[in-house]
């Protein structure tokens, strides 16, 4: 199933949009979230069966939060992988793994989620945090997720989600439209208007049993979720039978 929503996803402008802002995307992603994207990340690794087997990938890696984390976790007993089609981030990031790393390699390449260069059953984990609603196809990113992901591995998935509860709804939704891009904007200036495609993408994105459903229709079994902080943010796992 392709998506056929009204915010423009495709490459180009997906990619220069996050190139422009990549130098204040993290400072702009903690104060917007008041440091609570941090313990969300640490949560998705909490949920992960990690062993020594096989490398681990985390896709739509950005400025690298997750695939640096997750390094620190397994302490470099196996390969950790930061996959994104942007570059400018990547920069950010192994930057960033230079000046702040704990000594744990983490390799970063430029990929595209929708083709990711590893053969199937190659990892034993895959996660992405932030970015399959970037994906210009949802579907198809989340089975190339699937299939790079080994026999009784996760994918796992943690995206920004709609809260349902009444009151809360409402100020999530006017903050999001109204305020979320003047700050954004202010603090990272750029012409591709991403601090307005943000609250798009979110509202248009499907969480909840909705995309757990979709999960599961591109190959993962027994998809779990899990609301963070009044279902601001949604963790989606699943193992790949």
């Amino acid at each position: 199933m392709n998506d056929s929503t009204a915010v423009d996803k495709s490459g180009d402008k997906v990619r220069n949009m996050f190139a422009q802002i990549a130098p204040r995307y993290d400072l702009m992603n903690h104060l917007l979230s008041l440091g609570i994207d941090i313990r969300w990340r640490k949560r998705v690794v909490s949920k992960l069966r990690l062993d020594r087997s096989l490398p681990i990938l985390d896709c739509c890696t950005g400025t690298g939060d997750l695939a640096l984390l997750l390094a620190k976790t397994v302490q470099g007993k196996v390969e950790v992988v930061g996959s994104d089609f942007c570059a400018e981030m990547l920069d950010v990031a192994r930057k960033k793994h230079t000046t702040n790393s704990t000594g744990y390699p983490v390799q970063f390449i430029e990929a595209d989620s929708q083709h990711l260069p590893y053969e199937d059953n190659h990892f034993q984990a895959v996660t992405v945090a932030f970015g399959l609603r970037n994906v210009q196809d949802t579907d198809k990113g989340i089975r190339e997720m699937v299939r790079v992901c080994c026999q009784g591995g996760q994918v796992a998935v943690l995206e920004f989600s709609k809260p349902t509860t009444i009151g809360l709804k409402q100020l999530y939704q006017f903050y999001f439209e109204r305020i979320l891009p003047r700050v954004g904007q202010s603090m990272a200036k750029n012409d591709h208007g991403a601090y307005s495609y943000l609250p798009s993408s979110v509202i248009e994105f499907p969480s909840g049993q909705e995309l757990a459903d979709r999960m599961q229709a591109c190959g993962l079994t027994n998809v779990k979720f899990y609301p963070f902080t009044f279902g601001v943010a949604t963790l989606y796992i699943g193992d790949k039978a």
